[in-house]
């Protein structure tokens, strides 16, 4: 993986954290729009880590295997995915 390992981790543990926390919320018969934010949370924190992931991807493993329009599509894709969160 060509992501930043450390920082892709970090999210990854707190989406652990927070899916750890929402389960106890469950068991405890929270109020459902308590746990349902909480879960909206969880998913944000997994799609910036995969962001990541797939930028990194793309920066890297598939710009490599490409010519300069290709190149110029991956910067277009990229732009868009920022645009995602």
């Amino acid at each position: 993986m060509k992501a930043d390992h450390k920082s892709v981790t970090k999210l990854l543990n707190m989406a652990k954290g927070q899916i750890e926390g929402i389960l106890k919320m469950v068991e405890a018969d929270r109020y459902c729009i308590d746990i349902s934010n909480q879960m909206l949370a969880t998913t944000a924190i997994l799609k910036k880590a995969n962001k990541a992931v797939l930028t990194a991807h793309l920066q890297s493993c598939v710009k490599t295997n490409l010519n300069e329009e290709g190149i110029a599509q991956i910067e277009e894709i990229i732009q868009i995915i920022d645009k995602l969160n």
